[in-house]
């Protein structure tokens, strides 16, 4: 979806590791090969003799950080939101280190529906029924209410970062609620829709979901409109907090290099809620 690896070493490394993974979950894989951000993950669509049609998505971590949030997030997520739409997890395998490199594969059902977009900043409009979006408000609606210990966003980045990133002060008050943590249109599918990649779960201010949403789809105004008309909550004192964090972390990312388009209308974004 976003770059493969930056030097064939680490290609090599992560292919040996997903057909050591091949081996283990006894799959076989077929097709495209999509790359996650800088090649931490590599996903492929996979046939397991009993389950049929999965897909094994590798995932790779300096082998002292292969713990933890990200590391345990598809886990940690297949029981605690059992009605929410999502893949079916099967199987883990925690391959060999490499290295100093450890690796995951975790085999899931396959989702037979592409994903609204394929990158997470949103570039065309979409049109999507009323009932994607019901869909979508009742998952996140189950997912903020569903208990956790893991947290998403840190207080104390909210208060270094929106001063230096968005230019306001960090607010005195923070309302919290469980969020998926990476709620843009690359991660949800036309049908269903089915939400992808939990691995960052947790704990974030109330509303950040929908505010990734629709901060990820500014290019897209008429998406954007939509998104704003389909969650309220962005327009209350909470979801307008949930923005300022969100733009904050979108300003910082682009100041990295990451998706810098969007740092004209985050800076308007703010702007709108501080005035």
């Amino acid at each position: 979806m976003y770059s493969p690896p930056t030097t064939p070493a680490d290609e090599h490394r992560a292919l040996t590791a997903q057909q050591e993974a091949i081996t283990a979950l006894g799959v076989t894989v077929e097709g495209r090969r999509m790359w996650g951000y800088q090649g931490r993950t590599l996903g492929q669509q996979a046939h397991h003799p009993g389950r049929g049609a999965c897909w094994l998505r590798l995932i790779s971590a300096p082998a002292e950080q292969a713990k933890g949030k990200l590391w345990e997030g598809t886990k940690d997520a297949a029981t605690a939101f059992a009605g929410v739409r999502k893949p079916a997890l099967y199987g883990i395998h925690d391959g060999s280190e490499r290295d100093g490199t450890a690796y995951r594969a975790e085999l899931t059902a396959f989702i037979d529906s592409p994903a609204c977009a394929s990158d997470p900043v949103l570039n065309g409009e979409l049109e999507l029924p009323e009932t994607w979006w019901k869909s979508l408000r009742t998952d996140l609606e189950t997912i903020a209410a569903t208990p956790t210990e893991r947290v998403a966003v840190r207080r104390q980045w909210i208060d270094r970062a929106l001063p230096q990133y968005a230019g306001v002060p960090a607010p005195v008050e923070i309302d919290w609620a469980t969020a998926h943590g990476d709620c843009h249109f690359a991660n949800l599918t036309t049908s269903g829709p089915t939400l992808l990649d939990f691995e960052g779960f947790g704990l974030a201010p109330v509303g950040y979901d929908p505010a990734l949403l629709y901060a990820y789809s500014l290019l897209a105004p008429r998406t954007a409109a939509r998104i704003r008309a389909e969650f309220p909550i962005l327009d209350t004192p909470a979801g307008q907090t949930a923005l300022l964090v969100v733009a904050a972390d979108l300003l910082q990312s682009a100041s990295r290099g990451d998706h810098p388009e969007l740092t004209e209308p985050l800076h308007a974004l703010v702007a709108s809620i501080a005035k």
